[in-house]
């Protein structure tokens, strides 16, 4: 199991339409996300900063697999209107990289 951390920002003015947006995400999202190897996401805001924790059995593989699935692209259209930088599933990122953890 990977633990992942990202680091996304909201456009200006764009808060409280995103965590609205949030409150009930789609249930075939959700299916694809936990059929794709996740066990758990949570978000966390500070004003426009995004922090993201990801549980999944394998980030990179999740992230090829959900790219072209069809619950994930309007969702991803969605988030395109409401983040800064747009994510286009093109990197083979492994997230923040871990400085210290308090065992």
């Amino acid at each position: 199991m990977q633990r992942i951390a990202l680091h996304t920002r909201l456009k200006a003015g764009k808060e409280a339409e995103y965590d609205r947006v949030h409150s009930q995400i789609p249930a075939e999202l959700d299916a694809a996300l936990r059929e794709a190897g996740v066990s758990a996401w949570s978000i966390w805001r500070s004003g426009r900063e995004l922090f993201h924790l990801v549980e999944v059995q394998d980030y990179r593989a999740m992230r090829r697999q959900v790219v072209e699935h069809p619950a994930n692209i309007p969702w991803q259209a969605r988030m395109a209107g409401l983040l800064d930088v747009e994510d286009d599933y093109s990197g083979d990122d492994s997230g923040i990289p871990l400085v210290w953890s308090l065992p």
